[in-house]
Parts: structure tokens; sequence; C-alpha cells
């Protein structure tokens, strides 16, 4: 087979993977009549199922209408839709569009340095994020993601970052906060608010959230939230920092942004970070572009997606998925309390008793082949198995999951 996958090794002897021909609702369907529950949404993409009729729908007439447009020149209506109904529901009143989360985060990097660069500050050279973080692939996104697996081969490319203690060690964590008090060196802090999707779905209360944002504000810096895994209901509301007292200067999304149908990121920046850009000046412009920006088709998908959590079924089919994560995680550690779970939202998360943690722990394999053939598709992080469904999934589904 021709094709190079992603985050898997290639070798001789290698199995291949099944093949998809269609899917629907939380079901995949195998070319041989196999139906697979999805427990990653598609790699956390996925919100609403799997070919949501209102979204396919959307796309279906965006396709006959407008299929590109050249974003530097040209505007469209989908996307004048989707930025005003994004910025009246997150509060920062631009976005600027781009083609998936990493380099949403890496546009999101940029802006912050330009925006103190343009303001004459270029004493501020610093990136905190907290330990752990994964942001994405590009190289903007590794240098402020934990270094591992990932980013290995390319380390002494990367910038440096400085890492703060994740929240689950919170006498280190208050300790390096306040230590950052009076600092002038920092461009902006970015962090995944409330859930570590890559490093193992680690949750955290906003009170942390909260600490180190209010922090790092009073020093001037920015605030970056990254969005990309959390946004559109991950977490329990549409946004993570929905439900935070600090909201961010610069907000990254995608994933989630187009219901899961189709590539697209969106970067939201406040209005103070906006107008460090706003002049004639040629060399105070952004400059940055991709060849799909505000691709009309995608952006009436990520349109159909936000009229959908418009409904009061859709927040209804969350809380009530979010209340059988919460009580199969209770039930789980009452008779497992051997390998704890945790439940952040819709995540639910297991760690799995093993002598070799982290990414590369057979349960990776082992327990995907093992669900798999009963009809389940789960993709753990190492020794964490975790779960997140999509909407359409009921607490049964759920309940036979776990």
């Amino acid at each position: 087979m021709p094709i190079w996958r992603p985050d898997e090794p290639h070798y001789p002897g290698m199995g291949y993977p099944p093949t998809i021909v269609r899917a629907q609702g939380a079901y995949l369907y195998t070319a041989e009549g196999q139906a697979i529950w999805d427990g990653t949404c598609a790699w956390w993409v996925t919100v609403h199922g799997h070919c949501h009729p209102t979204i396919a729908e959307a796309i279906a007439q965006a396709a006959y209408t407008l299929d590109q447009v050249l974003f530097a020149d040209f505007s469209h209506p989908a996307a004048e839709t989707l930025t005003q109904k994004l910025t009246a529901r997150t509060g920062l009143p631009y976005a600027f569009f781009s083609d998936d989360g990493s380099t949403a985060v890496e546009i999101a990097l940029k802006i912050a340095i330009q925006y103190f660069r343009n303001r004459g500050e270029r004493h501020r050279t610093t990136f905190l994020a907290l330990e752990g973080a994964y942001h994405g692939d590009t190289f903007g996104a590794m240098s402020v993601s934990a270094r591992g697996l990932f980013t290995a081969p390319y380390e002494e490319w990367l910038f440096r970052v400085e890492w703060l203690p994740f929240p689950w060690e919170p006498e280190r964590f208050y300790e390096a906060v306040q230590r950052l008090e009076g600092r002038e060196d920092i461009v902006a802090f970015i962090g995944e608010p409330l859930l570590q999707g890559a490093a193992g779905m680690r949750g955290y209360p906003p009170i942390y959230w909260d600490a180190v944002a209010a922090t790092v504000r009073k020093t001037g810096a920015l605030i970056i939230a990254d969005e990309v895994f959390t946004g559109f209901g991950r977490t329990g509301q549409l946004f993570a920092t929905d439900a935070c007292q600090e909201k961010p200067d610069i907000l990254c999304l995608s994933k989630g942004l187009t219901g899961g149908f189709l590539p697209m990121g969106l970067t939201l920046v406040s209005q103070a970070v906006f107008e460090a850009f706003y002049t004639p000046d040629p060399y105070k412009a952004f400059y940055h572009g991709h060849s799909y920006t505000g691709n009309p088709i995608a952006c009436a998908a990520a349109v159909a997606n936000l009229q959908l959590w418009e409904a009061p079924e859709t927040w209804q089919r969350l809380h009530t998925l979010n209340a059988t994560q919460a009580a199969l995680a209770k039930e789980w550690n009452a008779r497992h309390p051997e390998a704890p779970a945790r439940a952040t939202g819709l995540v639910l998360a297991i760690d799995l008793p093993t002598p070799k943690k982290g990414y590369l722990a057979p349960h990776r394999t082992l327990l995907k082949a093992y669900a798999l053939e009963r009809g389940i598709f789960l993709r753990p992080l190492g020794n964490v198995a975790y779960f997140l469904p999509a909407l359409s999934s009921t607490p049964d589904e759920l309940y036979r999951a776990a």
C-alpha cells in the first residue's frame, strides 16, 4: 500500500489497517461490513456524529455555489457569517483563517511575537507552556510542546520555552507562577485550558488556568488558549475557557470547528492585539497565508456546526453524555482502584498499570487490537486508555466501551 500513515512505524511484514467505506453517527463501516463504534471522534474532530445531514447538506450546497476564492483579495458570505458568530461568542473581535490546529497555533505564536515587535518591545523573548503540553507538529507548535518522542529528531531546531509544572503538583505549580511576577521578558503563556489531550487526557480545574493567566497578564504578556482539542463541547461547555475567569487574548480553534468534516483552523484575537497591526505601515502587516485560507466549503461546514450548537437538543445530548462519563468513572474506580479513571466533560480516561508508561507502552497496540475485535475503536495514549464519544452516541454505547 503506497500510503505513509501518520504516527506509525513502517516495516516489512507490518499489517495494514481496515478499509473504512462509509460512516454514520457514531459508527464506521469496513469494506467487509463490520460496524465499529468510534471512540476517538476520528482523532478528536467529529462532534455531532459522522456524516451529520445538516453539515453534509451545507457542504453540498456550498460545493455547487463557490468552491474556492483567493482570500487575500476577496471575501465571501460563509466566512463573514462564521466570523460574526464566533467573535460574538468568544468576545474576540478578529479572526485569522488557516488550515488546521497546528497552523492555528503557529499563527498565534507569530502574532504574539510580532505584536510586541510592532510595539517596539523587542526585549520580550520567552514563551511559557505547561509541562506535558502538545500544540501541534509544525516547528513553532513543536517548540511549545513537551520534549519527547514526537520532537526528539528536531530538538536542536526548536526555540527555547520555559516550562511550568502541571497543576497535578499544586505546590510546584504555584511556586513557579509566583516567580513570574515582575518579569518583563515574557511574550505569552500558551496552554490547553482544563484538559491536556496528547499528554494522557490530564484534566485540571479552572482555578489553575486563572492563576497563571492572571499572573502572566500582569506582566504585560499575552494569554494564548489552544482550544484546538478542547473546543466544541469536549470539556462540558462549548469552549473550555467558558469555565475560566481569565479569558485569552488569542484563541486557537480547529478539529471540531467544521464538525469533523473538513480541515480548517481559526486564530481569534483581541482588539488590543489587532490594533498593533492596524496601520498602513507595510512593515507591521502580518504576512502569513495559506492557499486554502477561508475555503468557502469548509466555512459552510463550520457555520452549520455552529447552528447545531444553537439547538437545545445538542446541549441535552452533551449534558447526558457528560453525566454518563462521570458516573462511569465513579463506578470504574469502585471496582478497579488499581487503574484509576477520571472524567472531564466528554472524556473518560483510565491509567492502566504497567511497568512501562508513556506513549510507547504496549497497551497502545494490544488494547486497540482487543477492542477492534469487539467492534470498538480505541487509540490509547500509551498506557492511558480513553474514549471520547460523538454527540450521536448513547449512554449504553459508552457503558459497552468501558
